[in-house]
């Protein structure tokens, strides 16, 4: 549906001087445009200041969150697009429509918005033309620069943009560091806004009267990532990675910037519920992807954390083919869709690491017969997932991608784990001339580079589940052969010698990193002592509890397949847990503290909770009024025992069943560092 309203706007245009290119007329009164969310929750006022310098300013309510804040541009050869500027603007139009995602956490996704287009021109003899874009939910509001085509402005070099983010109040904020040696990889920091440094996106805030806005960024398409600089006060500004030249950004008018987003809720849960993100972006262009299946798997891999094998080859050497052979036997007798295999090809002996020159993306160790393993999985109904580690080489990997997918589709291999393992600013990207230059992984040659990947890979029926990737801005919408992706301190930081995760980890990526999509954080480990002085900072309840908290369309049963097959009982839930939804559900929350989140899954009528908490222990009453009214329920409950803790009895775990209905509460019990997980299923009438 669209359905066109008048919009109430105060604007003079005035003609610019003749005098010169940048001569102007005298300055015209402020403009000030407005406009509403759909349920005029959510507002939106642009306006110019006495020299004509644009910004635009949200409330809810009518109650400031956002204080006027500047928009504009400094260009590296150019003068700035900052001043001089009238306004007009289009009568804002309302959109309402509902989609369908072929995978994903819902089934069915609402967008429903108010669409402000103003157009900002210059008074000066260029004129040149910017548009910015707002797009208002109830939830949470996204906008972007469109620069038209434009004889004045054909090459956009810009160097800085100037966007801000001047909040209403202050407030705490969970930032994770930027423009940092180890990429995406670092523990967030929480912090009054006004300490903030220089944060990557997703950034959440709670501000001082509750309200929850959460900063980050939508369809992302050969542009830079953007983060968020303090500036004063209560101030953020746009801070765009660097790239080859003193401009970050190089476009060719058209084009448009990415959204910048702001998802508003008054509930921390409501931040999860959002589908802001998703909807920003542009619908499905790859139409059938049946052939990719969500599914958990297995794999090769947590060995190698642990050092009880290796990625090259050698007597260690882990991608051997008994060893896959293994998995695949194991992944086909416990309801396991796919088994991950890592250092099966050749290019992992020598110095690797932020090299990846020597990499094969076709060529397998000898001790690994890719033929017969290929076939031997299709009998046994499981996946092999493909792995392509490039060490941050994208230069060496184009090369020889298409390749690559063209095996994978031959073997029937229809998804890949890509992997760009070099420190930040190491990246090597193509330099036009033959050669290859050095990138930060988040500049816009990067983002050039993983679109490429994304493209190529879909004719040949492969998804793509990146590692140490570009961030995630909703393209799984418009590209849903993209499926996953770490970009964050994951799972293996539990394995090694350096300190691990501490028990917030979790709590604190469900409501900043996974707000921009899904995250293969690798969960399910049982062996709780590794090489890290804390080991595993969970109970066994929280590590399975992850799989409905942290949403993946891929879930990974990470650990060694000895410590499953000891436990038959914990590991029955991850045998029959579900990876597909179609509802999701936030019960409670509070970031960095805790979550309960339930999921319905899309191919039967079964449910799913998971709670976590962070280092303290709590009980946490939730309503199941979420199940099917009128129907009764057996829940499958894995709990934290009497005394479980992430410090002492990790493995101490209750499982237990009850039956339930709509009508009922649950008190859930988390010992500290814990969690819970249950699985409803109808009893009787209904079950397909």
């Amino acid at each position: 549906m669209l359905r066109r309203t008048l919009l109430a706007t105060t604007a003079t245009i005035f003609s610019a001087s003749a005098g010169g290119a940048f001569a102007q007329a005298a300055p015209p009164a402020p403009a000030v445009v407005t406009a509403a969310s759909p349920g005029n929750v959510l507002s939106v006022v642009v306006t110019t200041d006495g020299d004509g310098r644009p910004s635009y300013a949200v409330s809810r309510f009518g109650r400031p969150v956002i204080a006027p804040s500047r928009l504009g541009f400094l260009l590296t050869d150019a003068v700035k697009l900052e001043r001089n500027f009238n306004i007009t603007a289009d009568p804002v139009t309302t959109h309402d429509e509902t989609w369908e995602q072929p995978w994903g956490e819902e089934r069915r996704i609402r967008n429903h918005y108010s669409e402000l287009r103003v157009h900002l021109t210059e008074r000066t003899a260029l004129g040149r033309r910017v548009d910015v874009v707002f797009r208002l939910y109830d939830d949470g509001v996204g906008f972007r620069y469109e620069f038209p085509e434009q004889a004045s402005l054909k090459t956009v070099r810009i160097g800085a943009e100037l966007t801000e983010f001047n909040l209403a109040e202050g407030g705490v904020a969970w930032w994770s560091p930027a423009l940092e040696w180890n990429r995406e990889e670092y523990l967030y920091n929480k912090t009054p806004v006004a300490e903030v440094g220089v944060a990557q996106t997703p950034m959440t805030v709670k501000l001082n009267s509750g309200l929850h806005v959460a900063f980050h960024e939508a369809a992302l398409i050969d542009y830079a990532g953007m983060n968020l600089r303090h500036t004063t006060g209560n101030g953020l500004r746009a801070d765009l990675t660097p790239g080859q030249t003193n401009a970050p950004v190089v476009r060719e008018a058209p084009f448009n910037t990415p959204w910048r987003t702001m998802q508003i809720a008054d509930q921390a849960g409501g931040l999860i519920e959002s589908h802001l993100i998703l909807n920003l972006n542009e619908p499905n262009k790859l139409g059938d992807v049946s052939w990719f299946k969500p599914m958990t798997y297995v794999g090769v891999w947590w060995e190698m954390h642990m050092e009880t094998a290796t990625w090259g080859s050698g007597p260690k050497h882990g991608a051997t083919t008994a060893n896959v052979m293994r998995h695949i036997d194991f992944a086909a007798a416990h309801n396991i869709g796919g088994v991950l295999v890592e250092g099966w090809n050749k290019g992992w002996d020598g110095e690797w690491f932020g090299n990846g020159f020597d990499f094969s993306f076709t060529e397998a160790y000898p001790d690994f017969d890719i033929e017969r393993l290929a076939a031997y999985a299709r009998q046994k109904g499981v996946q092999i997932i493909g792995h392509h580690e490039t060490g941050g080489n994208a230069y060496v990997y184009e090369q020889q991608m298409d390749a690559g997918f063209a095996l994978y589709e031959r073997l029937g291999i229809h998804s890949v784990k890509t992997g760009y393992v070099s420190d930040a600013g190491g990246a090597r990207v193509s330099d036009g001339k033959g050669g290859w230059t050095f990138a930060w992984h988040e500049s816009q040659a990067m983002a050039q580079h993983h679109m490429r990947v994304v493209e190529a890979a879909a004719p040949h029926k492969v998804a793509i589940n990146a590692h140490e990737p570009f961030k995630d801005t909703g393209l799984r919408r418009t590209y849903p052969n993209i499926i996953s992706r770490e970009g964050a301190r994951g799972m293996e930081y539990n394995a090694w010698g350096n300190p691990g995760n501490p028990p917030e980890r979790e709590v604190n990526l469900v409501f900043t990193r996974l707000l921009a999509g899904p995250m293969d954080f690798t969960p399910g480990v049982f062996g709780m002592r590794t090489r890290a002085p804390d080991g595993v900072a969970t109970t066994w309840a929280k590590q399975l509890a992850l799989y409905i908290v942290l949403y993946s369309p891929i879930q990974m049963a990470a650990d060694l397949l000895e410590n499953y097959e000891a436990n038959p009982g914990p590991f029955k839930f991850i045998e029959t847990v579900a990876t597909d939804w179609d509802k999701t559900v936030v019960l409670n929350g509070e970031v960095g503290d805790y979550v309960t989140i339930a999921r319905k899954d899309r191919n039967s009528d079964d449910w799913f909770l998971g709670s976590i908490t962070d280092e303290f222990g709590r009980e946490l009453e939730v309503s199941l009024g979420f199940l099917d009214a009128g129907r009764r329920y057996r829940a499958e409950i894995y709990r934290d025992g009497p005394e479980a803790d992430w410090k002492g009895k990790r493995e101490d775990i209750v499982i237990e069943t009850r039956e339930v209905t709509a009508a009922d509460t649950m008190l859930l019990r988390l010992g500290a560092g814990g969690g819970q997980a249950i699985k409803f299923v109808p009893i009787g009438r209904g079950r397909r």
